[in-house]
């Protein structure tokens, strides 16, 4: 067996790798792919300019998605580790980014919460009368209004108006009454509800079973949640486009109003956009491409992965406003009245249009059968990106057959416990003060900053630049240069300030949250941000050096014992990298540096063989 051989199996078995590249785009694809592209993204194009919202977004595709999503996946490919060593190993100053990462991925695991909220609703799909449908359950007040009232032809525009401002419909009472049982605020957390945690329970094991044996599980159980929410999307939108008024509905999502380009929040929500669906400066990105192969061609990847995804985001809205146009119909109202966003869309709105179709049953669970699979994929990435991240800190401790699928059970059975407080009667204030607090866009403007200004103004560039050649092949456009260093942190470093201008405390219809919860918000938001500049700040401190001289990679990649075999493989595989074909100083300064690294790694690992070497 060749020490090329020796080298890929030690790899696959000290880390593992996805087992081909079809496995690596279909997770990426299904974690892309989610529920930001169903429930957010149309009804921002429709709020923001109908059509004309497809120009901000457009361009901010090519000057801050696309160039993002290139630089996470390349910089994961070329350490080959999780989302705190990569920093580490890349540029040690900007270590506290891979923190920030950590935080980011507790406050964002409770958005399992939705794919719980999505099971209960399945499971009432199968009822014979679906129950968001009518008024006549033991839950439903005497302000009820269920759909058949609305769809009697008796009654006038002007009559479902007046009755929609005085009563509830049957599909919120359903939502607030029958599966979250609101109680009146945050302080009122009540008791669990039980049906409710033995969905989030049923999540949590599916969640178990697609990431126990790490990428060899996660990368098979992809072919399916990554495919099938695009035949329920294909079947959704076939029926949609047949229904009546479904083309009002689709004039309402694309009728350009190009007045809206000159609002500068409209620019703002479409870079939002862009940075919640593409799953940027989350730090999963890396941990994904961290088990390509050095050589695979992630430059390639990213466009066909971007181009997915706005696509789906696109094709969703002809999904969600072409119902909505039938519903507007059928209730005789205008389109703009049952036009809702978020979970309001997806649990309230989408339910009631399904419960007017023929075979109601069959469409609802469609539609939930979507969303599950779409939450699915995105959570399971998420809590894998986790577990890579602690795993590659102390590959000791959690690396191995066993020993993975233990930390794996207590990481998910623990989360499970904490987020018991989510199904109590309050949860549904601690979930929305989490998204809104821990997970905003400020967070994400913050790290897309420091990300672009470490590699382009401390790693350098052109290193970065020239990495990516040698891992892929091809010469990197000059745009995406431009874009690091200038116009990403630059568009970025104002979304940041306007949001701190235009800051607004939270509300839930007019609940107002009590001051001790925004306190808490606002640690959760800061959190984030402050890890990052603590960490830096430390190293500055405690470092001999410059700012520049402490965070250069000061051969961290030899000195650092376990991993060190994994890339002498990457280095044979690649030889290049060390008998260059350029003559320029870049290349001379790499391969002093590689040749430097590959004897510390035939000293630590390979000692007998070498000092036999050096005795010849």
């Amino acid at each position: 067996m060749t020490l090329e051989e020796t080298m890929k199996q030690k790899r696959a078995g000290n880390r593992g790798k996805w087992a081909s590249k079809r496995e690596y785009v279909l997770v990426v694809a299904g974690y892309v792919v989610g529920l930001g592209n169903v429930w957010r993204f149309p009804y921002l194009c429709y709020m923001n300019g109908g059509g004309a919202f497809l120009v901000p977004y457009g361009l901010l595709v090519v000057f801050s998605g696309i160039p993002m999503f290139l630089l996470e996946t390349s910089i994961g490919q070329y350490t080959q580790e999780g989302f705190i060593t990569c920093w580490k190993n890349f540029c040690p100053i900007a270590t506290g980014i891979g923190c920030g990462h950590l935080i980011l991925k507790f406050y964002a695991s409770g958005y399992i919460l939705i794919e719980a909220w999505a099971i209960f609703y399945l499971v009432f799909s199968f009822r014979a009368q679906l129950p968001w449908a009518t008024c006549d359950n033991t839950w439903n007040t005497a302000n009820c209004l269920g759909l058949q009232t609305l769809d009697s032809p008796s009654v006038n525009l002007t009559a479902n108006q007046t009755m929609l401002k005085k009563t509830t419909s049957a599909a919120v009472e359903f939502w607030e009454r029958r599966m979250l049982g609101m109680s009146g605020g945050i302080e009122e957390l009540g008791s669990v509800r039980w049906e409710l945690a033995l969905c989030l329970l049923v999540a949590w094991t599916i969640c178990y079973f697609c990431i126990w044996k790490g990428v060899r599980s996660s990368g098979k159980v992809a072919y399916f949640t990554a495919t099938f929410p695009y035949v329920m999307l294909l079947i959704l939108l076939i029926r949609g486009l047949t229904l009546p008024g479904a083309w009002d509905g689709i004039y309402y999502y694309l009728y350009p109003d190009l007045n809206r380009l000159a609002d500068l929040e409209v620019w703002i929500e479409a870079g939002s956009q862009i940075f919640f669906s593409y799953s940027l400066t989350g730090g999963t990105l890396i941990v994904l491409s961290s088990y390509n192969d050095s050589n695979n061609n992630c430059y390639r990847d990213c466009f066909w992965l971007c181009l997915l995804n706005s696509g789906t985001s696109f094709v969703a809205g002809f999904v969600v406003f072409s119902v909505l146009g039938f519903m507007a119909q059928e209730q005789s109202v205008p389109v703009n009245t049952v036009v809702q966003s978020g979970p309001g869309l997806a649990f309230i709105a989408y339910p009631q249009a399904t419960a007017l179709m023929p075979l109601p049953q069959f469409w609802s669970v469609c539609f939930f059968l979507m969303l599950i699979l779409l939450a699915v994929d995105s959570h399971f990435v998420m809590v894998e990106s986790f577990i890579t991240t602690v795993t590659d800190l102390f590959p000791k401790w959690f690396r191995g057959p066993v020993k993975h699928e233990i930390f794996v059970l207590v990481i998910c059975a623990f989360t499970f416990l904490l987020h018991l407080l989510l199904v109590t009667e309050g949860g549904i204030y601690i979930f929305t003060l989490i998204d809104f607090y821990g997970s905003t866009r400020v967070c994400q403007n913050f790290i897309a900053i420091c990300e672009c200004v470490v590699v382009a103004w401390i790693f350098g560039v052109d290193r970065h630049v020239s990495n990516i050649e040698d891992m892929t092949g091809q010469r990197l456009a000059v745009f995406f240069k431009i874009c690091w260093k200038y116009i990403t942190p630059f568009l970025s470093l104002i979304a940041f300030i306007i949001y701190l201008v235009k800051y607004q405390r939270l509300t839930i219809n007019d609940y107002v949250y009590p001051d001790w919860a925004y306190a808490l918000g606002r640690f959760m938001t800061f959190s984030i941000i402050v890890m990052v500049a603590l960490w830096a700040t430390g190293m500055m401190c405690l470092t001999p050096g410059t700012f520049r001289e402490i965070g250069e990679d000061k051969g961290q990649w030899a000195s650092k014992k376990e991993g060190n075999t994994n890339r002498l493989a990457r280095l044979i595989l690649r030889p290049g990298d060390i008998v260059g074909t350029r003559s320029d100083p870049l290349t001379v300064v790499m391969e002093k540096r590689m040749l430097s690294k590959l004897k510390g790694i035939l000293d630590n690992e390979f000692r007998p063989l070498y000092s036999t070497h050096m005795k010849l």
